[in-house]
């Protein structure tokens, strides 16, 4: 029984993150985080060792500005889309019921399209793409099973993110030259498909659950990845900002996620409804904030089924975004400071994200 539920807890805690550093459901830059949990029914004669393989796709296109939709923006087709396409292989290590080790690697393929970045954001002007291919900040994490009962348990989580992607990543921009005629610029690509962030980040992770009868519990799953540098010497254009210290250069920010919800499980299956709260904050919990980011968070409804057979465990869950709010960052708030007009950026969100996750207990 508990060689059960610690496999169960560390399986929610092991999909429920793995890095790349800024990918969410959009421009606000948050990372990958996959949202299933898979369990099975081991023994003590298993492996200790697990594969896994998350999958995950969404399309972001609708801006924000605040919690208000720029409607205008599809309506003349000047939206920023991006299509965003990441595998994440996992392999975890239970040297015992209660702890757990995992490495988490993500190999990431988005493609982003726009005006704006190119001949501008005039309606009608021709629209082009931009792209980051390759693998993404590696994830390393211990587990340990704090509490473990019939009804209760919770597992708490301590990690290291590596900056082993490409936070540089460079394509080509097309630009009118003096004769109007296209020519081709090549520099980093807008922070959504950089590969890396650039930064060592530190990682607290919890996962709670409650079984209320033997099909059906609760859940309550939290992240927080707290990055101390403050940019990351990446230039996303040429001059500062109005003057202000290091607004040309890339934000290494802070990411969280918190997931409350609901599961029955009966035989192989399992399904759960939850609320899902992730985003990045306007400043960091450690150093400092400068830099460029695009702060904000997206609510979601997340349904999910799961299916267990031997040792496969197969998963999917589609988060539906029900608000999105783009904040301000410190550049905004220097403005805003500055000139006394309040000002704001905006980004682009998704609608909804899909998850697909496979593991197998070697």
């Amino acid at each position: 029984m508990t060689r059960y539920i610690s496999a169960y807890t560390f399986l929610l805690l092991l999909f429920i993150v793995a890095n790349h550093n800024s990918r969410a459901q959009g421009c606000v830059a948050v990372r990958n985080m996959s949202s299933f949990s898979l369990n099975y029914d081991t023994t003590q004669t298993m492996s200790p060792w697990q594969i896994s393989l998350n999958y995950r796709f969404f399309k972001s296109f609708r801006h924000f500005r605040g919690k208000e939709e720029e409607k205008q923006r599809v309506e003349q087709g000047t939206q920023v889309i991006n299509h965003d396409n990441s595998i994440l292989v996992g392999i975890s290590y239970m040297p015992t019921h209660r702890l757990t080790f995992g490495l988490t690697l993500p190999y990431l393929n988005i493609d982003r399209s726009s005006l704006y970045e190119h001949y501008g954001n005039t309606p009608g002007n021709p629209r082009f793409h931009t792209q980051g291919k390759g693998f993404g900040d590696i994830r390393l994490s211990g587990y340990y099973a704090v509490l473990q009962n019939h009804r209760l348990n919770l597992t708490l989580g301590l990690g290291v993110k590596l900056p082993t992607g490409n936070y540089n990543t460079k394509d080509y921009f097309h630009k009118l030259n003096s004769e109007g005629e296209d020519s081709l610029v090549y520099k980093p690509v807008d922070q959504s498909v950089q590969l890396g962030d650039g930064g060592f980040g530190i990682i607290v992770e919890f996962d709670a659950g409650y079984m209320f009868t033997s099909y059906f519990s609760g859940y309550a799953t939290g992240l927080y990845l707290s990055n101390p540098r403050n940019t990351n010497g990446t230039l996303r254009s040429n001059s500062l900002t109005a003057g202000i210290p290091l607004s040309n250069e890339f934000s290494v920010a802070d990411q969280f996620l918190l997931r409350v919800g609901a599961r029955y499980a009966v035989k192989r299956f399992a399904f759960s409804l939850g609320a899902r709260f992730e985003g990045i904050p306007w400043n960091d919990l450690l150093g400092k904030s400068d830099g460029f980011r695009r702060p904000g968070y997206i609510i979601s409804l997340e349904p999910a089924a799961g299916y267990i057979s031997g040792r496969h465990s197969f998963g999917i869950s589609v988060p539906i975004a029900l608000e999105r709010n783009r904040t301000q960052n410190t550049i905004d708030r220097t403005l805003t400071e500055q000139t006394g007009k309040f000002t704001q950026g905006d980004a682009a969100f998704a609608d909804w994200l899909f998850s697909f996750t496979y593991a197998y207990r070697l």
